[in-house]
């Protein structure tokens, strides 16, 4: 008996390898980090900061600049949220202002210090006449005590570099090249190990045989598969060079007086916060809550990104 022409065509089953999804290791990290609720609140919170820095001088149409000594040291009010400083000048302008300059270091100097952890981590783990040369100056940078280096390297590198770029832009190059330059230790440790373990799997093997160069192997086949590393190590370092550059602005070694940063915020109203405590309460609340919501997003980008904990 023939089937006619008009009856209709069996509909695919459910599982079949034409309507299976195709899977990937940022699509599987992506769903593994959606269930992670702290990962997903850090997700946010950082978006909310970062819309605001970036937004809200627009909205808030305040010059953070402004001297207005009638209003000096007033307290939070509809006028001023964030209350006012000694000198009349409002508290929520500035933090908005200097919301930017704290995160743009925070993610320069990541970009510096994961360029050059990276490139030192696939150099050391993979070529072995390097490994021990390479791994022997990462642990005597990791040795030499990082905030009297910072010190240091500020007095003699500031003036000259604010004479050729300007007071503000100097300053700013001077801070992620010296946050970035003494931060990449830790990636390049961490690089090197995974480096070390994939370099002897198939894949790598097989592009040995066939002829392929040694920074071909690095850059097309070892590099993308460390990729997930670098990621939680880049999140963790945003946290560590905002915290670093506050720490520089607090001891005044920073940004000039006059150029508002959550650090030199903090620095500025140490002298007032038993007496007017909003001074240090907003800059400090939203540097806690920043490197808050980076921590949270990169233990969940690290537990995301983790094969065994992937089905």
């Amino acid at each position: 008996m023939s089937v006619s022409a008009g009856a209709a065509s069996p509909s695919l089953p459910i599982n079949s390898p034409k309507t299976r999804k195709q899977r990937t290791l940022w699509g599987d990290a992506w769903v593994q980090f959606r269930r992670n609720r702290l990962a997903m609140f850090g997700l946010l919170l950082l978006l909310l900061i970062i819309l605001a820095v970036l937004l809200g001088p627009y909205i808030y149409r305040v010059d953070p600049k402004s001297i207005n000594i009638v209003e000096a040291s007033s307290p939070p009010s509809s006028a001023h949220p964030f209350g006012t400083d000694d000198l009349g000048r409002d508290m929520l302008a500035r933090c908005l202002y200097g919301g930017r300059i704290s995160l743009a270091v925070g993610f320069v100097a990541m970009l510096i210090a994961m360029v050059v952890g990276t490139t030192i981590g696939l150099l050391a783990g993979y070529l072995p006449r390097l490994d021990n040369l390479l791994m022997r100056f990462t642990d005597m940078m990791l040795t030499l005590p990082q905030v009297p280096l910072l010190l240091v390297a500020m007095s003699l590198f500031r003036d000259p570099l604010r004479m050729r770029f300007g007071l503000e832009m100097g300053a700013f190059v001077m801070v992620v090249t010296i946050i970035g330059i003494l931060g990449w230790m830790p990636t390049a440790r961490m690089v090197r190990g995974s480096v070390l373990s994939l370099k002897r799997k198939e894949f790598v093997e097989a592009a040995v045989n066939v002829g392929a160069r040694n920074g071909s192997i690095m850059t097309r086949h070892i590099l993308p598969n460390v990729f997930g590393i670098i990621t939680v190590a880049a999140t963790l370092e945003v946290a560590t060079a905002i915290l670093t550059e506050s720490t520089l602005s607090f001891l005044g070694v920073g940004f000039p007086p006059d150029v508002p940063t959550w650090g030199s915020l903090l620095y500025y109203g140490r002298n007032y916060m038993t007496q007017f405590p909003w001074m240090v309460l907003f800059p400090g609340l939203l540097i806690s809550l920043t490197i808050l919501a980076i921590n949270f997003m990169g233990d969940g980008l690290r537990d995301a990104l983790d094969p065994r904990q992937r089905q």
